[in-house]
């Protein structure tokens, strides 16, 4: 059983209430209201550098086709390398639904 390491009362609301939202507008709504829009483009990144990345795509690549430092990564590469395999979760889903939307 995985066990986060940032569990408490209040990350556990902020994952039911993920887990409540129930079309891609709920879910803009919720990222609107509770993301500044400097968070929300740090993480749609991270997402992109994780997309890239698992696509072998090179930092070079990366960093030109994102705006993402090394840095930053540098710090996705060891997560999907080390982390709790939610990027690997989250990336696997979404080619299965893309998968299926082109059927």
């Amino acid at each position: 059983m995985f066990t986060p390491r940032y569990h408490n009362e209040q990350t556990d609301r902020l994952v039911k209430a993920l887990l409540t939202l129930k079309s891609e507008e709920e879910a803009y709504r919720f990222l609107e209201d509770v993301l500044t829009i400097q968070e929300m483009k740090s993480v749609t990144q991270r997402l992109e550098v994780a997309v890239m990345l698992r696509n072998k795509d090179t930092y070079q690549e990366i960093v030109h086709q994102t705006g993402a430092s090394t840095t930053t990564i540098g710090r996705v590469n060891r997560t999907l390398q080390y982390g709790a395999d939610g990027y690997s979760l989250v990336l696997d889903r979404l080619d299965e639904l893309e998968e299926a939307q082109q059927k």
